[in-house]
């Protein structure tokens, strides 16, 4: 288990974020707004929409050249991205005061978060950027629709559809750190089918990772190299008016060789870690009435095999981790009435892991869940929502959430607020995955950690939407987390955290061609049983970014990211309670169109420079340009 994620429950946080990522094409007063589907699983104009929502398109994606999800949610205000080193590494987002594992992730409709892994997370790390059409940043508790995890937020990843002319892309790009990336892709539709196909490679092999005073002296230091390849489908068929069918397919392969947390020997060591990920769906969606009732059946399949190799481990045998999950639903919206919808849904999915300590087990859990979308006119919008989770492991958990709107076209102005609650079901390896030599053992009597969180502001714009901006206060209790037990024997219920803050933000568009847009989030996240500032939680972020179409060929952007100071602990957690210093960096891209068809493109990240330790004992990226070309015909 890497060290960075031993803390467990005592890496609680707080996210003041409130902030909508408006597509600089949506500031345009006469475009259509965007729409946002997760945080009512149901399409639905953002301008109705109460909950707290940071919406990223592929094209601000294409826009600041970024290849990874790490990368596309460092300046995500309300969350703080924390990874081991370059890419590839461990990473983790901590979203409103919550852990890294108190959010939900989906990608097309399937919980992608790891059964094998002790904390049941998602690692960010692995996932390419090439195919994703947009990501959904919901915040707050959100398990009244969504079940276990959710008790931050949801990260909702959709990928690309096929639409039009067959389409062919590709690109290649090579710089610092040995960097070398390559991408193909084939999209477009015909007739009642649709379909896109996407490849990816993505390779980085001199990352230096491991800061020189860690490392003994004439001990030499090994740069991180990380591979990933990654293809992906999406097929789509109508097989008549009113009903389609539909299949989502990713395979991802990573092999990471990386500075081993052992740094006091004489010869230098790499551990080896290999990841083999799968997740697949298939639906069946049927309009029935006129449109009065749609609904939608789901079958999804989620799938990890990890290998972990640590050379300073004899006998010299790798770590295995196996877990999968099955995963079945169906959701219906009734339209009762203009403005009135009514959500049903039900799922079933059975978790289970297989790996060689040994420890064969699984868990299922049934749910379902109502929720009634309400508009009144062309002023007040509210969702209510209620979901009942029955787990074969410690039984039923209801959870709730409500959240008003109110528009004042007079000012243009937005008033929004909700209130709602969440919860993390315990873990696989929590309930029963011993290690004896160690003398720490599982405990199977474990209970859900708990949430009840709100949230309330406005959004504001001024001459016709060339000026935006909006705030929002938010505020969490959790209880009920999972920590080691007194003796450090065991797992147990015995931490409570409050979080709070508030999130901000302006947009300005002078001209149509340039949009610039500053967020800052301000954070308080307190450990209600150690009464202590929790860890990796900072106080003060903020962030820049600009875009500008400066010729019709000639495309800019640019981004400056502050993080403040918080408190963390050093790489292997034997020095507790540490300052762990802020920094400031800034990346800038650039695109010229070559011909119609051809691109020229680069970037530079961390241009001035900085070099920090984020986590303490990891060193993040220095100076790096990059470079390629891409093409679409």
């Amino acid at each position: 288990m890497p060290s960075f994620l031993a803390p467990r429950a005592r890496a609680i946080l707080i996210f003041p974020t409130f902030i909508f990522f408006l597509s600089p094409a949506y500031a345009n007063d006469d475009a259509l707004p965007p729409v946002i589907v997760t945080a009512t699983r149901v399409p639905t104009p953002a301008d109705e929409v109460a909950s707290s929502v940071t919406l990223i398109t592929s094209g601000e994606i294409e826009a600041k050249q970024e290849r990874t999800l790490p990368e596309i949610l460092q300046d995500v205000p309300g969350l703080n991205l924390v990874q081991t080193g370059g890419p590839g590494t461990t990473s983790a987002v901590f979203i409103r005061g919550t852990n890294a594992f108190h959010t939900k992730v989906l990608i097309d409709g399937i919980d992608v978060s790891d059964p094998s892994s002790v904390d049941g997370s998602f690692d960010f790390s692995q996932l390419l950027a090439s195919d994703i059409d947009r990501v959904e940043v919901l915040r707050g508790p959100q398990s009244g629709l969504y079940g276990s995890d959710a008790i931050g937020g949801v990260i909702n990843i959709i990928t690309k559809t096929g639409k039009g002319p067959a389409q062919f892309t590709a690109s290649a790009e090579a710089g610092s750190f040995a960097t070398f990336n390559q991408t193909a892709g084939m999209s477009g539709s015909s007739d009642r089918f649709n379909y896109n196909f996407d490849v990816a490679h993505y390779h980085t092999g001199a990352d230096p990772v491991t800061p020189s005073d860690l490392v003994p002296p004439g001990r030499s230091i090994h740069d991180n190299e990380y591979d990933n390849k990654t293809i992906s489908t999406k097929l789509g068929a109508n097989l008549t008016d009113n009903l389609d069918v539909g299949l989502v397919a990713r395979y991802v392969t990573t092999d990471l060789l990386s500075t081993n947390d052992d740094l006091s020997g004489s010869e230098s060591l790499l551990s080896d870690s290999d990841n083999h990920e799968l997740f697949t769906r298939g639906t069946v969606h049927l309009t029935s009435f006129n449109g009065v009732l749609d609904q939608t059946v789901g079958l999804a399949y989620t799938d990890y095999r990890r290998r972990y190799l640590d050379p300073n481990t004899l006998p010299l045998e790798p770590n295995l981790y196996d877990g999968d999950r099955i995963k079945g639903d169906w959701q219906g919206n009734i339209k009762l009435a203009e403005g009135q919808t009514l959500t049903l849904g039900a799922e079933h999915q059975l978790d289970q892991i297989d790996d060689n300590t040994p420890v064969t087990a699984q868990m299922n859990n049934t749910a379902g869940f109502i929720q009634l979308q309400s508009a009144f006119g062309e002023r007040f919008f509210n969702t209510l929502s209620l979901r009942d989770d029955d787990n074969n492991k410690f039984g039923s958990k209801a959870t709730y959430r409500i959240a008003p709107a109110v528009l004042f076209p007079e000012t243009d102005t937005k008033l929004k607020a909700s209130f709602g609650t969440g919860y993390k079901a315990p873990t696989l390896d929590e309930l029963f995955d011993n290690y004896p030599t160690l003398d720490f053992f599982a405990n199977p009597n474990l209970k859900p950690e708990t949430s009840v969180g709100y949230d309330a502001g406005f959004e504001q714009n001024l001459f016709k939407k060339s000026v935006q901006f909006g705030s929002t206060w938010f505020h969490n209790d959790i209880k009920n987390l999972i920590d080691y037990n007194e003796a450090g024997t065991s797992y147990a219920n015995i931490d409570k955290a409050t979080t709070y803050g508030f999130e901000n933000f302006i947009i300005y568009k002078p001209w149509k061609i340039l949009t610039l847009r500053v967020d800052y989030t301000f954070t308080i996240a307190e450990d209600d049983t150690l009464h202590e500032e929790l860890i990796r939680r900072p106080k003060n972020k903020a962030s820049l970014n600009a875009t500008w179409q400066a010729t019709d060929r000639l495309s800019l952007s640019g981004t400056v990211l502050y993080v403040g100071n918080s408190i963390d602990s050093n790489r292997d957690f034997t020095v507790l309670r540490m300052t762990e210093t802020g920094y400031t960096t800034a990346n800038i891209a650039a695109e010229y169109a070559l011909t119609d068809t051809v691109s020229a493109f680069g970037r530079i990240t961390n241009l001035l420079d900085r070099h920090y330790e984020y986590p303490i004992g990891f060193e993040e990226p220095g100076f790096g340009a990059f470079a390629g070309l891409k093409t679409k015909f």
